[in-house]
């Protein structure tokens, strides 16, 4: 039995733990939930009818879990993967873009505990053909987003630039630039940006373009890759995570994916 803790129970946490507990009940077991609003895993718990899970600090966390799930933002997701692989604990990281900068640190560190880091893909489409492309050299990767202007609602970036979002009546271009520049602005809004640079081309060579379009119903992704394997293009059309406009249903569902990669014992893909 894989002993999971959650770290952040919000909407992409609180989904993780309610599927865990009701579908991955012969492999694995819920053993702590932590969010620093301890209220938030507080309900958690007691909607799952096991209130003890509400632990009151982050290390009860890691100490109790084999496997950690980091959901909690941007800002202390590096933290808590460097504490948890620290302490031994194989780590599942949501928010990938706090990566970017520390990430061969925390891989060196991760492999003199023996620890695994796993990054979902997220709300994409083809990962594994661009880590497998990568292997021949990557020319060029290009993330097209799209999201319904709500989805930006409060980030700081788009307050700046005083950007009306309730008033746009045709698609907005919010950004242009790198992978690295995006994940800064969009914290909660472009994760996929950080996969994508950390399977393909690396940050700096990633290309991002986000677009707040009115009248959408879905967040949408589009990506080009050019390399010396070939052309490869993906689009996706993801539903909105009724919890949260910011991110989608299918970042949910590719964290459970990696999670039942890890319990089984067939692997497919690269």
């Amino acid at each position: 039995m894989l002993k999971i803790s959650i770290v952040g129970c919000g909407a992409i946490g609180t989904s993780l733990a309610r599927t865990i507990s009701s579908q991955f009940q012969a492999q694995a077991r819920l053993v702590a939930l932590y969010d620093i609003d301890r209220q938030k895993a507080v309900k958690l718990a007691r909607q799952l009818k096991q209130p003890v899970l509400a632990v009151r600090d982050l290390n009860s966390a890691i100490k109790k879990a084999q496997l950690i799930i980091e959901a909690s933002s941007a800002s202390a997701a590096f933290d808590i993967a460097r504490k948890g692989v620290r302490a031994g604990r194989d780590i599942m990281v949501m928010s990938v873009g706090a990566l970017l900068k520390g990430r061969r640190q925390l891989e060196k560190e991760a492999a003199s505990k023996g620890s695994s880091i796993y990054i979902p893909s997220g709300a994409i489409a083809g990962i594994d053909a661009l880590r497998a492309a990568q292997c021949a050299g990557i020319k060029r990767v290009t993330l097209t987003t799209l999201k319904p202007p709500q989805a930006f609602k409060g980030v700081e970036y788009v307050a700046a630039k005083n950007i009306d979002l309730s008033r746009l009546k045709k698609d907005k271009v919010l950004f242009e630039g790198n992978a690295l520049a995006a994940t800064r602005a969009f914290p909660q809004n472009i994760n996929v940006a950080a996969v994508l640079s950390l399977a393909g081309a690396g940050p700096a060579k990633t290309r991002v373009r986000i677009v707040a379009s009115p009248g959408l119903k879905r967040n949408m992704h589009r990506i080009e890759i050019e390399s010396r394997a070939g052309r490869i293009t993906t689009s996706t059309e993801n539903v909105i995570h009724p919890a949260n406009p910011k991110t989608s249903y299918l970042a949910v569902l590719a964290a459970l994916a990696t999670l039942k990669r890890i319990l089984g014992p067939l692997e497919i893909g690269n």
